[in-house]
Order: C-alpha cells, then structure tokens, then sequence
C-alpha cells in the first residue's frame, strides 16, 4: 500500500508537477481517475491511478451543490488540499473557467500550486457556468480574453513544470470542428501545456475528428463520460495523451449510499446490511491507522 505519512510528508509540489508533465508527453495512455475528497483519492492511487482528477462536479456534488458555480474556489480548494495530503500521485484540478477574469484566474491557479496540485484545467466559457452535460445554454468567452487567462496563468507560476491545461468547450457548444480548433490553437500559442478538447456526443467521431486535424501540437486530454463504449485503444491510436475517468467514483458513491439508505430506513435494521459494506478493519488499514501507533513509539522512544 502506498504511504503518504512516511517521514511526515509526500513527494513534494514540484515532483508531482513534473511527473503529471512527463505523463502527457508520453506515448501511452495516461490514465486520471476523479476524486472528489480525501477519501476518494486515497482510493484512487492505493487502486494503482498514477494521477487524479479533481472533479468540479463531484466535489460540488459532494458539498452538496451543483456544478454551476454554486461552491466558491475556496471552498474547493479546502476540498482540493485534503486531497493532496492524502496522496502523493499528481492531481489535475478541475478549475472551471477561473472564476472570473484574468485576475481571479491565476490568483486560483496560484492557491491551487501553493497547496501542491500539479496542474489546474480552465474552460473557455464563461462565469457562471454550468455543467457541459445540462441544457444547450453554453456561452463561450471570447478567445481574446481566455487567452489573457492563459497568460496571466502561465506567468504566476512558480514552478516551470506545473501544467495549465486549456479545456475547448466549443463541440459542447455546438461551435463545430473548425472553431474548436481555432480555439485550441490560440490557446497553444498563449502558453497552454495541454489541450482538453470535450465532447457530449454517444461517439466518439468529432473527439477523433479533431485528433487528426490537431496532429501532435499539443497534448490531448478527453473525458469520454458519454462515448465510454470507445476502446481505449482508439483513443491510444488518435494520438490522445491522457483520459480521464471525470465522475465515476462520486456516482458510484451516490449508489451504493442511496441503496444502503433504502435498505437500512425500510428494515430498520443494519444487520444484513453489513456484508455489503467495507469493514472498519479495511478503513482503518486504507486509512493507515497503525501509523499512529508507530509514531507514538518513536514520540516517546517505547
């Protein structure tokens, strides 16, 4: 089990930057799984994920809030540092479109490197946004100003090795192929390290549409939540460099929680309920529990 307590501290901001960076310039397939708390993640990287999402739908599902910028980034980021002490794998932060401006932008890229995330995705719509999945009402910022986004981004960083990754929302949108290219280009030139280009068809055409007209200039980052029947091995062939599994283990959460619920409100009993839950011996070894005791003994020299 992969220990993030050894010595009291994980593998450092700049380490996790420069792995996620080594990551997506590789041939395979990088693979990021969503997280959208503490818990979630250590699960995410003892399963053997080698980075994560933070997922601005799940963790505002999980504040109890829809992903319409109901949550403020500060109370995201709360979520996001209990996420990085839990773990010691690269996270990728779901960043939505940065708030606002420029301004609130890279003072929530900045945050979000200080508290040792690898990268933070910005989309180019505008603020407030809603989830790509709801509704056709999906306005697009103007490419000037997500450009200036981009910049004011890349130039607070601290570390050269962070990733900005630019989220192309214009197939959501209804833009078409053209635009959305268009976009990711501009974006290439204003500094962006990655290109997310989203989709919400059931097929995966436009996604690798696009792969074949984008080449290799940047990096490619899909989420196929809605064309999730594609093998991955198309994706590997298209030239796409890392996918991410966007909101699997928070909707599995709200599953097997509103099942349990069901189960326990309509018996009024746990009884035969407990087979079908974690142990609290599997929590506490996930949770690294014995780790107390050992620093206790060295604490206190027994």
């Amino acid at each position: 089990m992969t220990s993030v307590r050894e010595n009291g501290t994980d593998t450092g901001t700049s380490s996790r930057a420069s792995r996620l960076r080594t990551m997506i310039r590789e041939k395979e397939l990088t693979y990021l799984m969503e997280a959208h708390d503490g818990l979630s993640a250590r699960i995410a990287e003892v399963e053997g994920f080698q980075a994560i999402w933070a997922s601005g739908l799940s963790m505002s599902t999980a504040l109890g809030v829809r992903d319409s910028d109901e949550a403020s980034w500060s109370q995201l980021l709360g979520v996001v540092e209990a996420m990085v002490e839990a773990t010691t794998v690269p996270i990728v932060v779901d960043g939505d479109t940065g708030y606002g401006n420029f301004n609130t932008a890279r003072r929530f890229v900045a945050k979000a490197e200080r508290l040792g995330v690898a990268g933070v995705c910005l989309e180019d719509k505008i603020f407030p946004k809603m989830n790509s999945f709801v509704g056709d009402s999906h306005t697009l910022a103007e490419v000037s100003d997500f450009t200036a986004k981009i910049r004011a981004c890349k130039d607070s960083q601290r570390s050269s090795d962070f990733v900005l990754v630019a989220r192309v929302e214009a197939l959501i949108a209804g833009r078409g192929l053209p635009e959305a290219l268009d976009r990711a280009h501009a974006y290439h030139e204003a500094g962006a390290d990655a290109i997310f280009i989203h989709s919400r068809r059931s097929d995966a055409t436009e996604i690798l549409d696009f792969c074949r007209e984008w080449g290799e200039r940047l990096p490619l980052v899909i989420a196929p939540t809605t064309y999730a029947s594609t093998p991955s091995s198309e994706f590997q062939a298209a030239g796409v460099s890392a996918v991410i599994w966007a909101n699997h283990s928070m909707r599995a959460a709200v599953s097997a929680m509103r099942r349990v619920c069901r189960e326990i409100f309509a018996k009024q009993s746990v009884h035969r309920t407990e087979s079908e839950l974690a142990s609290l011996a599997e929590v506490f070894e996930l949770m690294e529990y014995s780790e107390i005791d050992e620093a206790e003994r060295r604490a206190y020299r027994v």
